[in-house]
Parts: structure tokens; C-alpha cells; sequence
């Protein structure tokens, strides 16, 4: 099956989404639904998706879990929990766990003050619930956070960690380092696998060009391989700078050297064994 590991949904008349703090979010200030979303899957052959929270919020997480077990192509939610809830155990517990519900917990770490919040002993301990859970751990960082958030990875190899946006390199600014160097790094540890998307949002909106960012997309090539990097659309968020066509388009430059098994393991097979969604 293939399946884009990375959407969004929302619903502006039942709440804010924070992060839409200007007028440069102005393109996407509208509520989406499935049914927006559907008609770019079906022309491209999706036959799944993975549905990821955009606010810190259990009501909107209970939301997406409601979308998810409707007849339709999301195969599971990464929502968001309090990693630092003494409680969270207890609350998981009550949430639908697996394939068709909850699959993993975001967290939107590039936000918060502190660089190194990761590595608070709160959050360790909360990151060690979610495995205790099953359930797998979608890094949102930047290149900021990524020595924390490497550090995290090596402190719970028993935790599946993916990286979301490629760890948001500056790619208007054409920054390559030390970006670069953390990604290797990161790469060497086996509980964690990367996602090739969101890089279009961080180049220029207006004037990006394939050459400008194919080189970021073909580094995680060379730093996961293909078993271990999943495509994902970030749609609607991805329409700030790029339609789905384009999206979907420079993922399959940046990967048209692999063999066909190898471009299958990205556009699904890894998601599906990553998040457990793989079953049609």
C-alpha cells in the first residue's frame, strides 16, 4: 500500500490553531476535511494515510481518532499527550491504541523556550510511557533541537522515533551545516527513521527550485537509506509553498535512482512497518 505518512486536518469553528500567528498563514486560515484531501490521495494511488495532530490539544486528538475510525484512507493518528503528566499511562490506556487509532504523540518541541527540553527528566520519563504503549514518537524540531533530541533517541532505544520535516533544515537560507552533521548522527541510531517532507516550507514559498532542495532530500537518502525514510505530503501546511502534485513530484526526483522495491518502502512499506498500518 502506498501511504503518505504526514497530514493535517482542522476545524476552525471548533478551535484555534496557534501556530497560525500572522498573516503569512493567511492561504491555509480555513477549516479541511478529509474530504479535501481524499481526491489528491486517490489520483496518486495513496491508499492510506497517517493523521498528525497541529495542536497541543487532547480534544482535537480525540477528534482525529474519530476521523480515523470512519470508512477512509487514515490507517492512524500521531496525536498529542502531555509527555510530562505523572498520569499519562492512565491516560493512554483509555485511548484506542493500534492500527486505525492512536499510532504515536507529537509534540511541538521547536516551540518550546528551551532547547534541550527533550532531555528534561519529566519528558525521558514520559517518553519511556509511550514505549511501555507501543506507540511511536514524531520528533517536530529544528535544527536547534536536534542535539537534544539526538540525545533522547540514545537514551530510549527501545522507543520508535521518527523524524518529522527532516528536522526543518534553514533551505532559503541554504544552510547545510550543522544541520547536516546532526542528521548523520542521528541516522546511526536504529530506533529511528526520518521522514522526506515539509522541505518545501522551509525553502522560499514563492521562488524555491528542485535544485535547492533535492540535495537535503538525497542527504537523507544517503544518511537512512530508503528502509528507513517515509514520504509524507504535510498537506495543507505544504500549499503555503507547493500543491500535492509538486510535493509528490520532487520526493520522486529525489528518490528516482532507487531501485522500485526501494521507492516502494518509501512512498509506504516503511510507514506501514514503522506506525503498524501496513494491513489494507
Amino acid at each position: 500500500m502506498r501511504i503518505d505518512a504526514h497530514h493535517h486536518l482542522w476545524d476552525l469553528t471548533r478551535r484555534d490553531q496557534p501556530w497560525m500567528d500572522g498573516p503569512w498563514a493567511d492561504p491555509v486560515r480555513r477549516s479541511y476535511s478529509l474530504d479535501d484531501l481524499a481526491p489528491q490521495l486517490a489520483a496518486h494511488g495513496f491508499g492510506g494515510t497517517v493523521l498528525v495532530q497541529s495542536s497541543a490539544s487532547y480534544e482535537e486528538t480525540a477528534e482525529l481518532l474519530a476521523v480515523a475510525a470512519g470508512d477512509g484512507p487514515v490507517r492512524g493518528v500521531v496525536g498529542w499527550a502531555d509527555l510530562t503528566d505523572p498520569g499519562l499511562a492512565d491516560v493512554l490506556a483509555a485511548l484506542p491504541l493500534g492500527p486505525g487509532g492512536l499510532v504515536g504523540i507529537r509534540h511541538q518541541v521547536q516551540d518550546e523556550p528551551d532547547p534541550g527540553w527533550l532531555t528534561r527528566p519529566e519528558v525521558l520519563r514520559g517518553l519511556g510511557v509511550l514505549a511501555d504503549a507501543g506507540l511511536v514518537y514524531d520528533l517536530l524540531v529544528t535544527p536547534r533541537e536536534l542535539p537534544a533530541a539526538r540525545a533522547a533517541v540514545r537514551a530510549l532505544p527501545g522507543l520508535s522515533f521518527v523524524l518529522d520535516h527532516a528536522g526543518k533544515p534553514a533551505v532559503a537560507r541554504g544552510d547545510w551545516q550543522p544541520w547536516a552533521d546532526e542528521i548523520t548522527a542521528l541516522a546511526r541510531h536504529p530506533n529511528l527513521t526520518c521522514k522526506l517532507s515539509g522541505l518545501v516550507t522551509e525553502a522560499d514559498w514563492s521562488a524555491w527550485r528542485p535544485q535547492q532542495i533535492l540535495p537535503y532530500a538525497r542527504h537523507l537518502l544517503d544518511a537512512f537509506g530508503p528502509g528507513r525514510l517515509l514520504f509524507g505530503s504535510d498537506w495543507p501546511v505544504c500549499t503555503l509553498a507547493a500543491d500535492y502534485d509538486d510535493v509528490l513530484a520532487l520526493a520522486e526526483s529525489a528518490t528516482g535512482r532507487l531501485a522500485p522495491a526501494e521507492q516502494a518502502a518509501v512512498f509506504g512499506e516503511t510507514a506501514g512497518r514503522v506506525y503498524g498500518v501496513g494491513a489494507a
